[in-house]
């Protein structure tokens, strides 16, 4: 695609729509950007932006701005039914996705993954793995270095290995990854796609354009996943960390295991004690990983070798500290109810869980048996407290928090030596946050706080 003189919009001015922006205008395109926030809001990245000539209007989408453009570039952030890109749709003007855009222009191969929960932490699995396979290798996507960002560093003999959430994958039009990975589907932001089927449907488009030279890698354990294999056109493998699949990664006598095809004979890669990361689901993040990881070539020891040295990554069931026997955990990127409740499941007994945030028309009430099973207090906080305090109540005792510095003072005055202070929020950050980073920051900054020691990681 051409861009010299065209004019181009870019809706919407987070990491993706700044990167997005700054690689049209560095191709010769005129271009705007458009945001609802205000200049003051914006303040930090307009001095940029106007010094490389990017017009910028901000406090507002303006349906003239959005008429006068040849292109419109869709950051993930922004809905598709602004009604400006709604009326410009209908005038004919193309809109295209800060992905489907950069994936034109990204030489290499691609691995990409998405699901509901364990994108982040498998994401950056598979980028050690590769390293360690001696692949050139870069990662990013919603992991935190927009997609078109890797574009002038990619190489035609190397990998992007890519997080992509629903936001990014329902504008795609031809995007097509050499090996996508669907971890899970569990019900997540509904309040921007209206019902799980559509939420579903953005997540399968992942694979949609692979043919039978890729390969998809699904999680047979989960319903809706398993279902997508149906509708796949290219090669299929499972993983699993119930039973033996026919051709992926499962776990079998304690060891995790793969087999490339029904007629081979399975290959040990590595024992599960060895897996550094707390947490059944984090099997099955390993074993995702470990699939696609062998389709990408990569030896079995050198995945031994990067799996055993994983670190967790920060905000995913993360060690705090420990004050007075107790443990505190940031799982601040737990924003939907199913993180929460493998967050949860994750550890035996006595915690103490802090919930709540902006709610993404999520239902509490399934989190209820783990509640009464592992929890002695939930301690609410955020727009979404009342909510959760009616969906579970009777199912465990409830302290009203409000903000997380009590919830925090909170459940340290009632944990007791032995037990576990859990941020698991189950919804999203922006109600007193600018993200679930930010949340988990202030959340690990308030645990150093107690015990003395103030850092800043």
């Amino acid at each position: 695609m051409e861009f010299k003189g065209k004019k181009v919009l870019v809706v919407g001015l987070g990491k993706s729509g700044l990167a997005a922006a700054l690689f049209l205008r560095r191709r010769g395109a005129q271009v705007t950007v458009s945001d609802i926030r205000s200049a003051d809001q914006l303040g930090k990245d307009i001095p940029a932006l106007l010094e490389e000539g990017i017009a910028v209007e901000a406090g507002g989408h303006g349906l003239l701005t959005f008429r006068r453009q040849d292109l419109i570039v869709v950051s993930p952030g922004v809905p598709l039914n602004t009604p400006e890109l709604v009326q410009v749709k209908n005038f004919g003007l193309p809109i295209v996705g800060e992905l489907e855009l950069a994936s034109e222009y990204l030489k290499g191969k691609t691995l990409a993954i998405t699901g509901s929960n364990g994108k982040t932490t498998t994401t950056a699995l598979c980028g050690a793995i590769l390293k360690a396979g001696n692949l050139p290798v870069q990662v990013g996507g919603n992991i935190g270095v927009p997609v078109i960002a890797l574009v002038d560093q990619s190489r035609d003999e190397g990998w992007s290995v890519l997080e992509l959430s629903s936001f990014q994958l329902e504008t795609t039009e031809s995007y097509r990854p050499e090996i996508a990975v669907v971890l899970n589907v569990t019900p997540d932001h509904l309040d921007r796609h209206g019902t799980f089927e559509n939420y579903a449907a953005a997540k399968e488009r992942i694979f949609t354009n692979q043919t039978a030279e890729d390969a998809v890698v699904l999680n047979a354990d989960d319903d809706v996943t398993s279902r997508m294999a149906a509708r796949a056109k290219s090669r299929i493998f499972w993983f699993s960390a119930k039973r033996i699949v026919r051709q992926g990664a499962f776990v079998h006598e304690g060891a995790i295991v793969f087999r490339a095809s029904e007629q081979a004979t399975p290959e040990f890669i590595l024992k599960t004690a060895d897996i550094p990361l707390k947490g059944a689901h984090n099997i099955e993040n390993v074993l995702a990983a470990v699939c696609a990881a062998r389709i990408a070539g990569v030896e079995p020891e050198a995945i031994r070798t990067a799996v055993e040295s994983f670190k967790p990554v920060e905000h995913r069931l993360e060690f705090v500290a420990e004050i007075s026997g107790v443990d505190y955990y940031n799982d601040s990127k737990a924003t939907n109810v199913d993180a929460a409740s493998k967050a949860i499941a994750a550890f035996p007994g006595g915690i103490h869980l802090i919930l709540g945030g902006k709610d993404k028309n999520s239902d509490y009430r399934q989190l209820r048996p783990l509640l009464e099973e592992r929890v002695k207090a939930v301690y609410t906080i955020g727009a979404a407290a009342e909510k959760i305090e009616t969906h579970i109540d009777g199912s465990v005792p409830v302290v009203s928090a409000g903000t997380l510095e009590q919830a925090v003072a909170k459940a340290s005055e009632a944990a007791q030596s032995g037990e576990v202070v859990l941020l698991a929020p189950a919804c999203s950050s922006f109600d007193q946050f600018e993200n679930y980073e930010h949340r988990g920051q202030v959340f690990k900054d308030l645990v150093y706080a107690r015990q003395g020691v103030w850092q800043n990681v």
